[in-house]
């Protein structure tokens, strides 16, 4: 029966695949996979940067979603904004259908006033996707539980079982103070299309981000700049693609070395999901471990989400940029 339910679970997700519009995944560590989320996030903390990220999605059901992620970011005096480099890949139904993105990043900083800095981004890139057929099981296929033999199908083989495009984003990222933020993040400008099929027609959404918050230093307030005090921030996370619309609201608190923080996820039908993360960080590293609990109507036996990020920061000296971190929230 566990084999059976495997089945039915990755030719559901399939079908919805392939019938509806391609949809992005969303990390939990929002901001330990800053320019996912918003391609202005390059340069934010000036150094150079590397981040990896891995999010295993419904793990309880076999063969979930598994996704990868590689970014680097810098910023440079010299052309008054930074650059950014990212890789993303996805794995879905042990491996039928993947997906495949590298992306430039250009992010212009302008300092409007002493207090405010605003970042604007492009992002370009190529995005592909693939079908392995050969692992997929269709709703005409008779399953023999016992063997596990499928009947041939009766549907044909798409014309492409790779298919690829350019796809542009953009980004606008706000700070006040160095403890306020607001950004906003416009992914899928093009609406590549991803279909297999010659008169199909699979383009991608627009994928909406708005983001906010603040950090509250309890020894120096708004103006706190040592990341070893004691302090809290409060973040809002929205995300709309199509007809999907997710809200994320949380808290983070810092305790140096190590961050505490608590989220609930909305998906506007219904509460998906409590995020919990525990993150540690030193000067040059952090390393960041969150679970998904389900409290949707799919409950608890999908096993959730478990999301893994780990950064490293390359510091430069002290007078060698013109440019301040904007500062936000490590994860």
């Amino acid at each position: 029966m566990k084999s059976l339910k495997t089945v039915l679970f990755l030719f559901i997700s399939l079908a919805w695949f392939t019938s509806g519009n391609a949809q992005d995944v969303v990390y939990s560590q929002f901001y330990a996979n800053p320019v996912y989320l918003n391609p202005a996030l390059a340069g934010s903390k000036v150094d150079q940067r590397i981040t990896l990220n891995y999010r295993n999605q419904w793990p309880g059901v076999q063969k979930g979603y598994i996704s990868y992620n590689a970014s680097w970011d810098q910023q440079f005096d010299k052309i008054s904004g930074a650059l950014g480099v990212i890789v993303n890949s996805d794995v879905q139904g042990g491996g039928i259908y993947n997906k495949f993105s590298a992306s430039g990043i250009y992010s212009y900083r302008l300092q409007v006033t002493h207090n405010i800095d605003v970042n604007a981004a492009m992002q370009v890139g190529y995005m592909q996707y693939r079908l392995d057929w050969n692992k997929l099981i269709l709703g005409d296929q008779m399953i023999d539980i016992n063997t596990g033999t499928l009947e041939p199908t009766h549907d044909y083989l798409p014309p492409k079982l790779s298919v690829g495009n350019v796809d542009f984003s953009t980004g606008l990222l706000a700070g006040y103070k160095g403890s306020l933020y607001l950004g906003v993040a416009v992914n899928h400008l093009s609406r590549p299309d991803m279909s297999f099929y010659e008169n199909g027609s699979n383009k991608m959404d627009l994928r909406w981000t708005v983001h906010s918050g603040m950090l509250i230093d309890f020894y120096q307030g708004m103006d706190g700049e040592d990341p070893r005090n004691f302090s809290i921030s409060p973040n809002v996370v929205y995300v709309q693609q199509g007809k999907f619309h997710q809200l994320n609201a949380g808290m983070y608190v810092n305790m140096f070395p190590f961050v505490g923080g608590l989220w609930v996820r909305h998906n506007f039908g219904n509460p998906d999901a409590m995020i919990v993360l525990l993150g540690f960080q030193q000067k040059n590293y952090k390393i960041g471990y969150s679970f998904d609990y389900t409290i949707s109507r799919l409950t608890a036996k999908t096993g959730g989400a478990h999301e893994i990020s780990v950064a490293w920061l390359f510091h430069k000296p002290m007078k060698e940029s013109r440019f301040h971190q904007m500062r936000n929230p490590d994860f």
